[in-house]
């Protein structure tokens, strides 16, 4: 109870309220504060409380889709469609170069100073030169198809063909998220992407099942990618709109070359993550079926339900890493590391119990054929368990300015990872896969630490002494 209050009092911005304070009234003044009171602060309680709402809206939607459309394709064709989106959702974190992060940077500098030429410029170029990117990138998917087609089964072939057509928009989607986050328009941010396509998608297919048309893994991907286009164009309008009133008119300068320079950096720690997360499933398609590669999927999907808890304390706790890094105030430093590894690993601890619990009710939600994924579940736990001990360790790194390292922490887990698999799955098939993927994990964990420990003399573990506030080496 005691860490589920102390999680409750993170996610709206008072974990550092006095005891006196945290009884049931003094509770709901804060709620009635965090919704009523217009200072700054509590404005941006605010929109970190409802970007994580619609996440968590988002993801019990996407979580209901995965579920609809096992249900209406089959385990056969699911798989099929899974291994392709993947591929999707890969290249989708990586085609636009950072630009989605750098205008957390730019944006902001550019709005500070006043330099509405810049900001003008960034805001119109970011996005072409993210669509340009992109559409590079589906001419490349088709002729990489193209030229490999005897190495995929025919099956693959035409929803792969497809899914380069979703790349132009996701590209699109990529940046607009990080303009609109940048000016804090977290409902335009995020309904899209994480609410609205969600619903195209289950609409649309519900629609083609209940009418008789095949639920295969090609219209699933036509779905999907039509969805991306809609949810994309919708988004550019209303965009477009909401910068007109906001930045005035005028003339507009770019600086791509300066843009790149401090965006590629920060994807390549995206990159590595994206691959240690989703190279496991792509590995599957060497060696398994697709019936095997959807009960992989589901499985990993329904445990990943945890990792929400992760995500929350990382970004409520960011922006806290980096003012006390830059301020110098190393006690506050190592109190705020302290306190987000344990908001991370006991909520964490109770979530993974709660859904290894109710692990077989959830998978057979998808359909029968995906309850064998229930043993899968447990090696996966150990992953997370792993990563709650050591809390939002990789959010810390990068905000006290360890890029560059904690990059090479999730390049060598993904490498590592990808030479398990190699071995594991055609030994152990979808357990081998898990096993590897958690083996990384538990690598990637422990790596965080030690370098941590290293680089800033701070002790990211759940268990052992309390960091010493001591002078950064």
């Amino acid at each position: 109870m005691r860490a589920a209050r102390e999680f409750a009092l993170a996610f709206i911005g008072a974990e550092n309220t006095p005891p006196s304070r945290t009884s049931l009234a003094g509770l709901i003044a804060l709620a009635k504060s965090w919704v009523f009171d217009t200072s700054e602060t509590s404005r941006t309680r605010r929109v970190v409380g409802t970007a994580f709402l619609i996440r968590v809206g988002g993801a019990v939607l996407a979580y209901g889709s995965q579920i609809l459309f096992a249900l209406w394709m089959g385990t056969f064709q699911f798989g099929v469609y899974v291994y392709v989106w993947t591929w999707v959702t890969l290249l989708t974190g990586l085609i636009d170069l950072g630009m989605n992060a750098a205008s957390q940077r730019f944006i902001p500098e550019y709005t500070h100073r006043k330099d509405l030429e810049r900001l003008r410029g960034f805001q119109n170029g970011s996005r072409w030169l993210a669509l340009a990117l992109s559409s590079s990138a589906a001419i490349v998917g088709v002729l990489a198809v193209t030229e490999l087609a005897p190495w995929f089964n025919d099956y693959e072939l035409m929803p792969l063909y497809i899914a380069c057509a979703a790349l132009p928009m996701s590209g699109i989607l990529q940046v607009q998220s990080g303009i609109t986050r940048a000016h804090n328009w977290v409902n335009l941010a995020q309904l899209p992407t994480y609410v609205f396509r969600q619903l195209l998608m289950i609409g649309a297919m519900g629609v083609v099942y209940f009418t008789a048309f095949p639920t295969d893994a090609v219209t699933a991907t036509v779905i999907s990618t039509a969805s991306v286009w809609v949810v994309a164009i919708g988004q550019f309008l209303v965009l477009n709109k909401k910068l007109a009133e906001k930045t005035e008119p005028g003339p507009k300068k770019y600086e791509i070359k300066t843009w790149l320079a401090t965006s590629l950096p920060m994807v390549t720690v995206e990159g590595f993550y994206l691959l240690l997360t989703y190279s496991s499933v792509l590995m599957l398609q060497i060696f398994q079926s697709p019936k095997e590669i959807a009960v992989y999927y589901a499985a990993e999907k329904t445990m990943a339900l945890v990792a929400f808890v992760h995500y929350s304390v990382a970004q409520s706790t960011a922006h806290k890493f980096s003012h006390y890094h830059v301020s110098g105030d190393r006690a506050s430093l190592s109190s705020t590391l302290d306190h987000a590894i344990k908001l991370t690993f006991w909520p964490s601890l109770a979530a993974t119990a709660v859904v290894l619990i109710g692990g077989i009710p959830l998978l057979w939600l998808f359909g029968r054929d995906f309850v064998a994924g229930y043993p899968l579940m447990f090696v996966f736990s150990v992953g997370m368990f792993a990563r709650a001990a050591v809390g939002p360790l990789a959010t810390f790194l990068n905000m006290v300015g360890q890029q560059r390292a904690c990059a090479a922490v999730f390049a060598g887990a993904f490498g590592l990872n990808v030479v398990l698999c190699l071995v594991m799955i055609p030994w152990l098939g979808t357990m081998g896969a898990a096993i590897s993927m958690t083996t990384a994990l538990v690598f990637e964990s422990a790596a965080l630490f030690f370098l941590t420990k290293r680089r800033m003399g701070l002790h990211g573990l759940i268990w052992g002494g309390k960091s010493a506030p001591a002078s950064q080496p």
